[in-house]
């Protein structure tokens, strides 16, 4: 099938063009962080939920508010405790005096963008109440099975500093995430500016930069973005290369991976190249696109051995490894 890269070009310039105006929005209240705001949107555009990691103070909360601002969605942010509860989380079955019967009463979940504040803090009976919702979309309460609307996209946040009291996520929630974020410091100009800007103690306005629909209509383009078949080998050999690193020329990580990143990483860096493509305004994907979200998707569904902690090697030392080894098309 031939595909008309030129037309599909001027297409995804001209649909793309929401992108610069939510970037400007977001700008006015988060300084720097250009990163984290393009990560959202991949999220946004993918359907896919997002890890953020990092200290405090970092506009973690206040970057996901803005956009829910920015995108005039519902939002809900959710702080989880060690005393969170399921119900909490989803809802539960009331009884309702005047009709004699039992009725769900929806809980926070039932928005569009979910903030799972510090999401390591509650026991994982809560943790897994998320499960059904990030995977399926939709929350069974009582004998009742309900939908989630959309745009529904859980950010959840984890501070990596204090580890008393919490809960690390289990293998299979952390592989829900499309992307894991690391959200660094500012730079010392951007020190300046954050605060020249929010020691008055007022939050900039911002305006509405797209709708739903025109989120539903992209995330549909996003998918018509090209994808070389050479593209999609590389992917596959990167992540066959985590797996079976002697396979790719990397004999020396074989010691170092205690397991390998799953088929849902390639679906989701495919996805996210696509979506990193049209954020630049491109139709086509290349292998920069991959590379540059590659290790965003990554870095969370390598895990290393006991010999790699022993020896200070970290996922993201292997994955640098891995995308130092495999030949670029």
């Amino acid at each position: 099938m031939s595909v008309d890269i030129t037309a599909l070009n001027e297409r995804i310039k001209e649909e793309s063009g929401f992108v610069l105006l939510l970037k400007s929005e977001m700008g006015k209240v988060i300084v720097g962080q250009h990163r984290m705001v393009e990560r959202l949107l991949v999220g946004l555009l993918t359907r896919g939920h997002l890890l953020l990691e990092g200290v405090p103070g970092l506009a973690k909360t206040l970057a996901i508010s803005t956009l829910a601002r920015v995108v005039d969605t519902g939002f809900k942010r959710i702080q989880f405790t060690p005393d969170l509860l399921p119900a909490d989380l989803i809802g539960t079955m009331v009884y309702n005096q005047k009709s004699g019967e039992f009725v769900p009463k929806k809980g926070p979940i039932f928005s569009n963008l979910i903030l799972a504040d510090e999401i390591n803090r509650a026991p994982a009976k809560v943790q897994s109440a998320l499960l059904e919702a990030m995977q399926e979309r939709q929350v069974t309460i009582g004998d009742n099975t309900y939908h989630l609307q959309e745009p529904f996209l859980v950010l959840a946040t984890q501070n990596p500093i204090e580890q008393e009291g919490t809960y690390p996520l289990p293998e299979a929630q952390v592989d829900r995430f499309m992307l894991k974020l690391k959200i660094e410091y500012p730079t010392r100009e951007e020190e300046r500016e954050i605060l020249a800007r929010m020691s008055r103690g007022t939050v900039p306005d911002v305006s509405k930069a797209i709708s739903v629909d025109k989120i539903v209509s992209a995330r549909a383009i996003v998918n018509e973005i090209y994808m070389d078949p050479k593209v999609e080998e590389y992917i596959v050999s990167l992540v066959f290369a985590t797996r079976d690193p002697a396979s790719a020329g990397l004999a020396e990580l074989s010691d170092l991976i205690e397991y390998g990143a799953s088929p849902r990483a390639t679906i989701f860096l495919t996805r996210a190249a696509r979506a990193h493509a049209f954020i630049r305004g491109r139709g086509y994907v290349t292998p920069e696109d991959v590379k540059s979200i590659g290790m965003d998707v990554l870095r969370h569904r390598v895990v290393a051995t006991y010999e790699a902690e022993a020896e200070n090697v970290t996922p993201e030392d292997i994955i640098r490894k891995v995308f130092e080894g495999v030949e670029v098309p």
